[in-house]
């Protein structure tokens, strides 16, 4: 399988409703919990490419452009977007859809580094 087969198989899509417990005192989703969530889907979407042990190394820079209220609907996108020896970027989109209606907008974006790694915890080549 090619790379570019690999990355498109490996693009990773989760929806979770957003409920009262997990917003802040602005009935928005806590900052926080919408970036756990982002680092859970990079992690699903490295292991999925690569199909190795990975750790998240590092965040790039994360764009909240939108709040994400209370009795919405989030997805999030993760896609593998570079390679190297034994890491690789994953970028996340995390998308607003509400309940009731057709409305869509993407509210976060964000970039993770996750390195393969073999079982004595040291990096390991991806490839």
């Amino acid at each position: 399988m090619t790379i570019a087969e690999r990355i498109q198989h490996s693009e990773t899509s989760i929806f979770k409703a957003v409920f009262p417990s997990t917003t802040n005192h602005y009935d928005t989703l806590f900052g926080g919990t919408a970036m756990s969530l982002m680092d859970e889907v990079a992690f699903i979407t490295a292991t999925r490419f690569a199909r190795k042990k990975m750790v998240t190394v590092s965040s790039g820079k994360i764009d909240f452009t939108r709040p994400i209220p209370a009795g919405t609907i989030v997805e999030l996108i993760g896609k593998v977007t570079e390679v190297g020896n034994t890491s690789l970027k994953v970028l996340v989109e995390l998308y607003i859809e509400e309940m009731y209606s057709d409305s869509r907008e993407k509210a976060i974006s964000g970039t993770f580094s996750l390195v393969a790694i073999g079982d004595d915890k040291q990096p390991v080549r991806i490839l």
